[in-house]
């Protein structure tokens, strides 16, 4: 099995936090679009003829492009991949992009899921961050997607913003959950280089958020969401029980992906491919910088995204795969790791991380990686 990712990279404002490849020139969408089928048509033997389990389209904001063009692109992967299995198949959107005229061209799609980029229910946080919707139109649009039939939901939220209350975080949380949506991603505001705040806050115009304040936020994210109901599957993710998402579950699981569009990257099993990033040059010919996986490299990959979900990773697994004397070598670091608490080992010989102690999971990770 694989997924099929297609990046829509296109906004018509840039959030101040965002560092993932955008554009603002939303004329360019038409030969964009068509260099994606080219690349699809070219490309598609990466994937090893596997079938496809998930299709994600993902920003950017693919909701400014017309559904019929994202039903093209899905009837075209279905002439190339045998698509017969799919699961899901899900499209980022922005609140304001959200109408009766969008949602009933979407409905004549073979979108099932819809991931909407709520982000804060609190306007001045979202004027902060440079969303472009206030958060009554966040929450008609939201209203309208359930109206309209879709019963498979995920709400994107931040918190972890320096100049936001702990009283606007917990509105916001409240209000999502009052929404009655089946998946809630939560993500902490981080600083990227390149970004707009990471120039704010060279100019000191703006701070980081306080370690301390960071750790008291997450928690109540995960109190607030768990005592919902819902499951604290990653590090990032909630889920009312069958509503995980399935293409993000897939990365952390390591299944192969082809990912199109400029700024996508790719995995085969094998190697680790991702496409140039200028769209003028990508709509004229798709270019790509990749690494071979070494051995050392899949099992770091393995151990990065298996302590990402609350499953964690089987030692037997880690033996059968890589064999005894690295079981051995990673078994030795998490020895300190488990003896403090921050690591957890079931009688399977499973370690994994509780949910309520994610936000330590980039430092567990990077103790047990060889």
């Amino acid at each position: 099995m694989a997924c099929l990712y297609f990046h829509i990279p296109f906004c018509k404002r840039i959030c101040g936090y965002c560092d993932f490849y955008r554009s603002a020139k939303v004329q360019l969408i038409p030969q964009v679009l068509e260099a994606m089928h080219n690349e699809l048509e070219r490309e598609h033997t990466l994937l090893h003829e596997r079938k496809i389990k998930t299709i994600y389209f993902g920003g950017g904001t693919p909701s400014l492009v017309a559904p019929r063009e994202i039903e093209r692109l899905i009837a075209h992967a279905r002439n190339l991949f045998d698509c017969s299995e799919v699961e899901e198949i899900t499209i980022e959107v922005n609140p304001d992009d959200i109408n009766e005229e969008y949602i009933a061209e979407l409905k004549a799609t073979s979108i099932n899921r819809i991931s909407i980029g709520v982000q804060s229910l609190d306007d001045a946080t979202l004027r902060f961050m440079g969303r472009r919707h206030s958060a009554e139109q966040a929450q008609r649009a939201v209203k309208m997607l359930q109206e309209a039939g879709y019963d498979n939901i995920s709400v994107d939220v931040i918190f972890g913003v320096e100049c936001a209350t702990r009283e606007a975080l917990t509105q916001t949380l409240q209000g999502v959950l009052d929404m009655g949506v089946q998946h809630i991603s939560a993500y902490h505001l981080t600083i990227e280089g390149g970004s707009r705040f990471a120039r704010m806050l060279q100019r000191g115009e703006i701070q980081e958020c306080e370690e301390e304040r960071s750790e008291e936020e997450f928690m109540l994210v995960h109190s607030t969401l768990t005592q919902a109901g819902f499951e604290h599957y990653e590090v990032s993710n909630f889920a009312l029980e069958g509503y995980r998402s399935r293409h993000n579950s897939s990365y952390w699981r390591d299944i192969e992906y082809l990912g199109i569009g400029a700024g996508a990257h790719s995995y085969n099993g094998e190697i680790r491919r991702w496409c140039e990033q200028d769209i003028a040059d990508y709509i004229v010919e798709a270019k790509y910088e990749s690494e071979q996986l070494s051995e050392t490299d899949h099992l770091n990959e393995m151990l990065m995204t298996s302590l990402r979900r609350r499953e964690g990773f089987s030692l037997r697994d880690i033996e059968g795969r890589f064999g005894a004397e690295r079981r051995n070598e990673i078994e030795k670091k998490a020895t300190r790791l488990l003896e403090c608490g921050v690591l957890t080992k079931d009688e399977n010989e499973r370690l994994f991380i509780k949910p309520e102690k994610f936000i330590l999971s980039d430092i567990i990770i990077t103790d047990l990686m060889v």
